[in-house]
């Protein structure tokens, strides 16, 4: 106890770096996490995006012509919005859930 040790500057530099940036790197790890559950969930191939309320217009429409196969690939569509995967996401939970 009571015994103070020298640390090089790039050390200390280290340190300092990674205690400013632990939040940030906390919710990057976060977003990675939920980005591989969305390229894991499917999406079934006779999914009718025309009766999914809260889906806006336009990603039914943009949903339709690619036919994405997982959540991963629709949230990368220009046009589909985070709310629109979400809605997605509801509906295909419900769905299993229902079958469960």
């Amino acid at each position: 106890m009571g015994q103070e040790r020298d640390i090089s500057p790039e050390v200390a530099e280290e340190l300092d770096v990674q205690i400013k940036f632990a939040g940030y790197l906390q919710k990057q790890e976060a977003h990675v996490a939920r980005m591989e559950k969305l390229e894991n969930k499917r999406i079934p191939e006779n999914i009718d995006y025309d009766r999914l309320r809260g889906l806006s217009r336009e990603a039914q429409e943009k949903l339709k012509k690619v036919l994405p196969k997982t959540l991963g690939q629709a949230s990368r569509i220009p046009g589909v919005t985070p709310a629109d995967i979400s809605v997605l996401w509801v509906d295909l939970e419900k769905s299993r859930r229902a079958k469960a």
